[in-house]
């Protein structure tokens, strides 16, 4: 079978390029690279040359000072204005690449060049700006995988990649079927840093010469370097942005260059929204018309993580401090078009009417607000809208909001941003391998033996004395640590435990405790944190210590086991230093399992987190906000996120899962008007008014009906008046609404007394069934079991204790009865042959990934040999066409018609059983991604 060879490949490449709008050069070694470019310099800057052109000793003197530097530095030098001092000691300003005008730079391909540094090299395609090599184009044939074009230019960057190619920006990468683009970097490059391009529906262009009339048109290419790619100051490297962070930036930055209205990102969570709002923002902030773009965070979320990030692309951007001066200096300071502060400090500036306040009132202010579907800022969020009256406001949201799981003012994230501007889902990051996706487990810790009397007698269960029980404490603590060094590769990696209260949080730290002292026991490093009030009043039939001094005893104990010195004093201090330590995979140092309420469940970033164990309710954003700490990409040892709840959430995690998968809710805008909203409070009022003239007649009603015919009518009201709150236009006036504050208030009060009325007397009826419930740990399914998942457990068996042994294979043929992954199921009788024929046999020291890979590909060749022998059809032949078909996805007919013999019909016939057998053998021996 006939394949198209990589010199095929490369002259089809440099055809396109051509047509495209790059100018074919004949440049094949380092001194016609080095000719090129001083001609194409004396060109482009000929205007301030004079007829002069660069002399010998004026090129030799640039070269010394831009060439064979560091890609960082050459990434500063391509993207700066240039001085040269001329022979006759005149200044000369060169600029090497117009990142403004793409019209003006030049665009070059070639191909072939020769070098000889440490090792002599030959660059397959290689694309110039202005004479400098910005991109390389690396080949191998269709069948050959594209990791050994990453080695191939891996070892290029090693050993050759000197003087002038050190301005190489970017790396493309393609066997024709699979193409990918990366920046390139002075320390090392990982292969999950390639990437695949793609259009603005995140669909994938994986062949070549798609890539090259999308991404490779000479003024795409100019802006992907000129606009899309980030110099990082703190690291010293080179970042590219992906294409859904380009689609969403050019949308954010169209919007607000062409209309007045505000605007919405949802990207999922760990797709990377900081580098897409800070280069939005910055992009924003060079626009002449807008004198000030403000990323706005919520005080708890103003993080030591946060302030870096941004501080690594612009230095000096962050507000660190405490007061509000400094943020009134920085909204003076001009030239430093951007700022990142918090929401209550700049409704602090606001309210302080400082005179430079007053300039940003007509002024066009952009504002960017960070994790919007929490931005539902109230009095604050309307008094900023109020000052600066010529503003626009762009969120950015992993889970926004919807109808289905809307704010408790009643609004979605459309209703305060308007139209969703760019979308780019969990379900398409993980396809990317932009973030992991999650091996869910329910646990069922219970028998409930009274669900079957009835749902209304369930509601009236105590919910608390069950979840709380010591019993089940005990278990579920025991469990986690039995299943937590599988689950974190015996502790590589760590883990949160999500509790639904404060006291749940502190009875099983001190169970973690307690167990942690038991003979024979593997301690684990354990935490906790959580929010306390100041002055906490203690109700009845709590635990008789308060928030502040259990912190205070949690705080002793870690700095008894990390050698620290923190008290409440210093809790922010505590907090820094958790953060750190679960962002750090170090051995003795790190946290194992940190328990929490709320805190680190949105927000926080680290990849050596890989599991949460969960025993609270979750559901809508709150769920994948929790799931998504786990899923951040780290290296293969980490192929998913685990998620092991000890709640039956199935039913939300699926629905949460569809609704932040879906993408036909984007754009509906949910918001009504302000007079839409008030006419719907004042028919409130009325139907208000004919059930009680005043609010004193609301405390004397007698029957039931009228007082939910009461209660009904104020809520319509109170619903209604959440929403009027969110707009500038809202005063509370008798003259607005018909009602005066006090007057509503006085409902309120009545409205709140039946409540407290009726709550109690519900609470009054609850029964214990605390003896009808067996204790017990149950996996009730397992879901997300893939291919890997399950060869991960198969690898990690222990060949020592066959006991343990026999259960863990026990326990891998249920997840395969189970599993409803597709590619699993057809390889599920393989696996388990290999548990049942194989495995037993192994010697404890073998290396069970090696042994099932032959064995697998043994079995793999007598499929072939079998189908050969059956169907008359070569065996080469058929190895031939699989290997073709499992690399690029391709399977021609013509090639498999090349084996068959006989009339038309049993040709047909034995095509299609070909041509199917090779399909299905790819899926079920094929690379397990």
């Amino acid at each position: 079978m006939s394949t198209q060879s990589e010199l095929a490949l490369e002259n089809k490449v440099m055809d396109q390029l051509e047509r495209v709008g790059y100018e074919r050069a004949a440049i094949h070694n380092n001194e016609s690279l080095e000719e090129n470019f001083r001609r194409i310099l004396n060109d482009r800057h000929a205007d301030k040359l004079n007829g002069q052109l660069l002399t010998d000793s004026e090129f030799k003197r640039l070269m010394i000072q831009i060439n064979n530097k560091s890609v960082f530095d050459s990434a500063r030098i391509l993207r700066d204005k240039f001085v040269l001092k001329r022979d006759d000691e005149t200044e000369l300003y060169l600029e090497f690449f117009d990142s403004k005008n793409w019209c003006r730079n030049t665009f070059q391909v070639t191909n072939q060049i020769s070098v000889e540094d440490k090792y002599k090299g030959r660059y397959d395609v290689t694309v110039l700006i202005n004479g400098l090599p910005v991109v390389q184009i690396e080949l191998k044939r269709r069948g050959v995988a594209i990791n050994e074009a990453f080695n191939q230019v891996e070892r290029y960057r090693r050993h050759n990649f000197t003087g002038l190619f050190r301005y190489t920006q970017l790396f493309v990468l393609s066997n024709y079927n699979d193409t990918r683009y990366y920046a390139n970097n002075d320390k090392e490059i990982y292969k999950s840093h390639m990437f695949y391009w793609t259009d603005e529906e995140n669909n994938r262009l994986t062949n070549v010469h798609e890539l090259i009339d999308s991404f490779m048109l000479p003024h795409h290419l100019a802006k992907m370097i000129g606009r899309y790619m980030v110099v990082n100051e703190t690291d010293k490297n080179l970042i590219v942005l992906r294409p859904y962070q380009m689609y969403a930036t050019e949308a954010l930055i169209k919007r607000a260059l062409e209309t007045n209205n505000n605007g919405y990102v949802w990207h999922t969570t760990g797709s990377g929204k900081t580098l897409t709002s800070f280069k939005a923002s910055q992009l924003l902030a060079q626009e002449k018309e807008i004198k000030k773009v403000i990323f706005l965070v919520d005080r708890k979320d103003l993080d030591t993580q946060t302030q870096k990030e941004f501080d690594k692309f612009e230095p000096g951007s962050v507000d660190y401090t405490d007061n509000t001066k400094h943020l009134l200096e920085q909204l003076e300071d001009k030239s430093n078009p951007m700022i990142i502060t918090t929401i209550q400090k700049m409704a602090n500036a606001v309210k302080s009417n400082a005179p430079v306040m007053h300039q940003y009132k007509e002024d066009k202010v952009i504002f960017v607000i960070d994790e919007c579907h929490r931005s539902q800022f109230g009095d604050m969020h309307r008094m900023i809208r109020r000052h600066f009256q010529n503003s626009q406001y762009f969120g950015f949201t992993g889970t926004p909001r919807f109808d289905d799981n809307k704010s408790q003012d009643g609004r979605s994230t459309a209703d305060i941003f308007d139209k969703c501007l760019h979308h780019y889902l969990i379900k398409d990051a993980i396809r990317d391998g932009n973030v992991l996706g999650f091996s869910i487990e329910y646990i069922n810790t219970f028998k409930d033996k009274a669900t079957s009397s009835g749902e209304e007698y369930v509601k009236a269960i105590d919910t608390n004395e069950i979840w709380m029980a010591d019993d089940r404490i005990d278990m579920v603590a025991r469990h986690i640590y039995s299943i937590h060094d599988n689950k974190t590769k015996d502790r590589q990696y760590s883990s949160i435990f999500a509790t639904q209260s404060i006291d749940t949080a502190m009875k099983y730290y001190d169970k973690f405790k307690e167990i942690n002292h038991e003979e024979g026991s593997k301690p684990l490093n354990i935490a906790t944190i959580f929010s306390y009030q100041a002055n906490e009043d203690l109700r009845e039939g709590d635990v008789k210590e308060h928030a502040k001094d259990r912190l205070a005893r949690v705080i002793d104990d870690y700095n008894e086991n990390y050698n620290t010195n923190f008290s409440l004093e210093t809790y922010d201090q505590y907090f820094d230093d958790i953060s750190k330590r679960m962002k750090k995979g170090i051995p003795g140092q790190k946290i194992d399992l940190l328990i929490v309420v709320n805190m680190f469940l949105t927000g926080f970033d680290s990849k050596v987190l890989n599991t949460l164990y969960v025993d609270k309710y979750l559901k809508h954003h709150d769920l994948i906000q929790a799931y998504s700490r786990t899923n951040r990409v780290e290296k293969q040892t980490k192929p998913y996120g685990n998620i092991v709840s000890y709640r039956d959430l199935k039913k939300e995690t699926d629905e949460a899962i569809q609704l932040f998968s879906d993408t036909e809710d984007t754009d509906v805008v949910l918001s009504k008007s302000f007079e839409e909203y008030l006419e719907d409070f004042q028919a409130g009022m009325n139907e208000l008014h004919t059930v009680v003239s005043t609010p004193q007649d609301a405390y004397h009603l007698e029957d039931e009906e009228e007082i939910k015919a009461f209660i009904v009518s104020y809520r319509q009201t109170a619903r209604a008046l959440l929403k009027l709150k969110t707009f500038e236009d809202f005063d509370f006036t008798k003259t607005l609404l018909g009602v005066s504050e006090q007057g509503y208030e006085d409902y309120r009060s009545a409205y709140l007394d039946y409540y407290d009325k009726y709550i109690r007397q519900k609470d009054s009826e609850k029964v214990s069934v605390i003896n009808d419930i067996d204790f017990e740990i149950e996996v009730i399914r397992n879901d997300k079991v893939n291919v890997s998942y399950i060869l991960n457990l198969i690898g990690n068996i222990d060949l020592e204790n066959k006991k343990k042994q026999t259960e863990e294979r026990k326990q891998i043929k249920l997840m395969l009865e189970r599993a409803d992954d597709e590619n699993l199921r057809l390889k599920a009788d393989l696996i388990q042959e290999f548990l049942d024929e194989v495995l037993p046999k192994l010697d404890r020291n073998a290396n069970i990934e090696k042994v099932y890979l032959d064995f697998e590909e043994d079995k793999k060749l007598q499929e072939f040999k079998d189908f050969a022998e059956t169907e008359q059809y070569p065996v080469e032949q058929l190895q031939s066409l699989y290997t073709e078909y499992d690399y690029s996805g391709l399977l021609y007919r013509k090639d498999i018609e090349k084996g068959v013999t006989g009339g038309l019909l049993k040709k047909r016939k034995k095509v299609n059983k070909v041509y199917q057998f090779v399909k299905d053998v790819s899926r079920k021996f094929g690379l397990v991604e």
